[in-house]
């Protein structure tokens, strides 16, 4: 083994093993191999089994608490009920009606393209658009920073220039601009040191030049008009790089908490750094949040304690080796015995301050967070849902304990510090015996049923018998595991839906369902080895503050036209883009739901895109393919802008499976063989953030 696996890839344990995920590659590098090995969750909690006697039918799952989503954020003001009785009970704002789900209530209009094979190295998009990035691994951000070098990469240039694998990211218009002027921010949720780097480059170097290249980043845009494409501004006065030297607050009853303590750190609240980042959410006083995901391939660990199996903490050298460096990443060392506890949080950053210290909220529980996403419910109560990313891991709800106020920005961002924790748990309408495992739909016509929330944490008190609040909310797994929830397909988005308030949870796959000793399958989780994922609809009842729900699938994802046993909703499943892995959600300006998906290549052998679906009326349902992403690509971050016929998404390790000799992409500088690399450019894969506008803007 060399002294840096990570570049040689000298353990790939999944390789030609993979299903439903893209790569062995991906497996090493961004989950340490979770799915080689055991799954972490090996609780005795009752799986769930769909029972009869809790029949829903579907015409009362649907319009059980239809009147309850009657509040939520829009615009940053809170709809009232009086307007959602108005309109019928749908809970809907007069915007989101106006066409709310019918064709040519958006302005982006666009033809479906059809699926790309996942060997083209190019960024398709539909006729009429084209594309161009915003930012790429390393543009430098600072006025001192120097222009990206290839060959000549060093950890201080890294630190003032943009992270690599950029995943989860939102543009937040700068107040007072009239929407010339905007922040971005992006997370960086991992490396990929081997087609990063040049092979002779010193270990020592490339580990320092990795570990700059995590984080997060927040960029200033800026454009001359609405109808043109965004640039960065080097040297903005808002641009900020969040390395692992940058001090992190922990908030909530965990803070100070003697399992969080280090000698670095005695008080237990203040921790360097951020690993692991993957999706995120934007609240509504105008913060950003970040889910740190797969942090447990950084450390070092005994790996022989119960918390230690069931987040995935091993006794075997990391990827990176950064323990090499750094004693905190070996927790066999005296002293930093928790410093693992510190990471497996959700994030909360000010893009507005630069100054500002960005905090770690232990209120939302500790896991492996794909990330959060806020949401105002009726009673003025800030909801944030969040799934755990591991097969046969929970789905979870955070309640704040105070109430939102609107334009007391200060206030607000408090709301994260305390509150209600729970996890949840459904139950199926249909026979078990129609469940068998296939996807095939029940008698019924669909996949639904009922669900409640578990209390874990409320009114400050652990409802977790033999465990007190600090030990729930740090070992959250092990919490939830005494409670009985049911265990999903690996929750990787969760998005309240602004129009409707119902929430939406992308279950991306779960290649060990149904397999000898493993849970089959459930009409929540309706296929068995799910390679290909699917959506779950959730209709809180009353409010988002409520413990009760009905829920529906929205499709089981697949390609028909291969065969796959795949649902829409209803919709003919021979009128729809095929779909694959499901990742990261977002809405439209008129309620439609955007998927982009991490996955596909390994699933149903197509590139990685970005799709639109209706979700009500005749065409509910629907899926369309806006774009693919290069070879070897998975599509993260959308941000939709429809208002303004435009579409950002993050394009995430591209070429991963290629070497830095011989890259497997040349994404997005796409320099050719023999000619000259300008400055700043580079004949190698980078991931970006691109913007996809129409050609005639």
């Amino acid at each position: 083994m060399s002294e840096t696996p990570g570049r040689k890839f000298a353990l790939l344990p999944m390789l030609g093993h993979t299903k439903g995920k893209r790569s062995p590659v991906t497996c090493a590098l961004k989950c340490d191999n979770a799915c080689s090995g055991e799954v972490c969750n090996t609780s005795s909690n009752s799986y769930f089994r769909d029972i009869a006697s809790t029949t829903l039918s579907r015409r009362a799952a649907l319009g059980f608490g239809a009147a309850g989503a009657l509040a939520v954020v829009l615009g940053g003001s809170l709809a009232s009920s009086e307007t959602a009785v108005a309109d019928g009970g749908t809970g809907l704002s007069a915007a989101a009606k106006n066409g709310y789900g019918r064709a040519g209530a958006s302005k982006l209009q666009f033809t479906a393209i059809p699926s790309v094979p996942a060997d083209v190295d190019a960024v398709t998009v539909p006729a009429g658009f084209t594309w161009k990035p915003v930012i790429r691994w390393g543009d430098p951000i600072f006025k001192d920073a120097p222009a990206f070098d290839l060959a000549k990469q060093t950890a201080a240039a890294q630190e003032r220039q943009f992270g690599y694998n950029n995943d989860y990211t939102d543009i937040l218009e700068i107040p007072g601009s009239k929407g010339r002027r905007a922040v971005l921010f992006a997370n960086h949720e991992y490396t990929n040191d081997a087609i990063m780097f040049p092979p002779s480059m010193p270990a020592a170097d490339v580990r320092a030049v990795s570990q700059a290249a995590h984080g997060l980043s927040v960029v200033e845009l800026e454009r001359t008009n609405k109808s043109s494409p965004w640039k960065y501004v080097q040297g903005a006065k808002l641009n900020r790089r969040y390395l692992n030297s940058t001090r992190y607050e922990l908030t909530g009853p965990a803070a100070g908490s003697a399992l969080v303590k280090t000698t670095a750190d005695p008080e237990g609240r203040w921790i360097n750094g951020t690993l692991g980042n993957c999706a995120g959410g934007t609240t509504p006083w105008g913060t950003i949040l970040s889910g740190e995901e797969n942090f447990n391939g950084y450390f070092v660990a005994p790996g022989t304690s119960a918390a230690d199996k069931r987040y995935g903490l091993t006794n075997k050298a990391t990827a990176r080796q950064w323990e090499l460096d750094d004693p905190r990443f070996n927790t066999n060392n005296p002293g930093y015995e928790n410093e693992a506890n510190r990471f497996g949080w959700i994030v909360e950053v000010d893009p507005f301050d630069p100054t500002s210290t960005p905090k770690k909220h232990s209120s939302l529980g500790r896991f492996k967070h794909e990330g959060a996403n806020v949401i105002v419910a009726k009673s003025g109560h800030v909801v944030a849902y969040s799934g755990d990313d591991e097969r046969f891991d929970y789905l979870y709800k955070f309640v704040s304990k105070a109430k939102y106020r609107e334009g007391d920005r200060k206030h607000n961002m408090t709301l994260l510090s305390e509150g209600d924790l729970y996890v949840a748990k459904f139950t199926g309408d249909s026979p078990a015996a129609e469940i068998d495992g296939s996807g095939k739909v029940p008698a019924d016509g669909s996949f639904d049923g009922k669900g409640e929330w578990l209390p874990l944490v409320v009114g400050g008190k652990s409802k977790v018998a033999g465990m007190s609040v600090e030990e729930v909310l740090v070992y959250t797994r092990l919490a939830a595991d005494k409670v009985g929830p049911t265990k999903m397909d690996r929750c990787e988005d969760v998005e309240p839906n602004p129009f409707t308030g119902k929430v939406y949870v992308a279950c991306t796959n779960n290649s060990d369902r149904g397999k000898a000793g493993k849970e089959g399958a459930t009409e929540i989780n309706p296929r068995n080895e799910n390679r290909d994922g699917h959506i779950v609809e959730i209709t809180e009842t009353g409010d988002q503050t409520s413990t009760r729900f009905t829920w529906n699938l929205l499709m089981v994802c697949g390609d028909p036209a291969q065969g796959d046993v795949t649902y829409f909703s209803g919709f003919p499943a021979d009128q729809v883009s095929p779909i694959s892995c499901p990742d990261n959600l977002a809405f439209d300006s008129v309620g439609n739901l955007w998927i982009s998906t991490d996955g596909a290549p390994s699933g149903i052998g197509r590139a990685d895109g970005l799709f639109k679906v209706t979700l009500e009326g005749a065409e509910r349902g629907r899926v369309e393919q806006f774009l693919a992403v290069p070879r070897d690509a998975e599509t993260c971050g959308p941000i939709i802008h429809d208002d303004e016929r435009t579409v950002f998404v993050s394009v995430q390790h591209p070429g991963e499976e290629g070497t830095f000799e011989a890259p497997n992409s040349y994404f997005p500088d796409y320099v050719r063989a023999g000619a000259p690399v300008q400055r700043g450019q580079a004949r190698a894969p980078r991931p970006s953030v691109i913007q996809v506008f129409r050609a005639d803007a």
